[in-house]
């Protein structure tokens, strides 16, 4: 392995991370943010360490690849929370209309995002991208009885999890708009 390129990012890195992460820090949502975008850069900068200029220009050129990165953080970050609003709206219309469906429509988000990442995962992929159990075991890595027991056990929290806040299901409410049970 060669240790010019090491030493030199290695260099860089010293140099410019404190100036990045306050660069970070200031246009992120979360420190959580704010430490992934950082952690990008120089992921980036590692894997073009043959382009990153050298002196005082590093820390330009990192700037730039910062703004990117934080650009597409927001990005990506837009198209979460259109997912999360589609799912809410799905969600929603299977269960009954009622004059406060807007509470309804608002306690089952709630409720959704009050469940697990793993539980939330899970019923996503069964209601947003339409996966059977043997799809989800492929993409998850996971056997098609461990998804069975784990969406079994996701859909009894998330059920749970809609009775403590008042949301009750229809006799319609078993399917999801393409036809899978959620």
């Amino acid at each position: 392995m060669d240790d010019e390129p090491s030493a030199r990012f290695e260099a860089v890195y010293r140099e410019t991370y404190g100036r990045l992460t306050a660069y970070a820090v200031r246009r992120c949502d979360s420190p959580q943010d704010a430490a992934d975008v950082v952690a990008e850069v120089f992921t980036v900068a590692w894997r073009r360490v043959h382009e990153l200029p050298a002196g005082d220009e590093a820390v330009l050129w990192l700037y730039g690849v910062a703004r990117n990165v934080v650009a597409n953080h927001r990005r990506g970050e837009v198209r979460r929370q259109a997912r999360s609003a589609r799912l809410d709206a799905e969600l929603a219309d299977l269960y009954e209309d009622s004059p406060d469906s807007g509470l309804e429509l608002s306690a089952i988000g709630e409720a959704f995002r009050s469940l697990p990442d793993d539980d939330r995962e899970l019923l996503s992929l069964v209601a947003w991208e339409g996966l059977g159990r043997a799809e989800i075991a492929t993409a998850l890595g996971l056997s098609r009885n461990a998804v069975r027991i784990r969406l079994h056990r996701a859909r009894r929290r998330f059920s749970r999890a809609l009775a403590e806040a008042g949301v009750h299901r229809t006799s319609q409410s078993r399917l999801t708009p393409s036809g899978r049970s959620l």
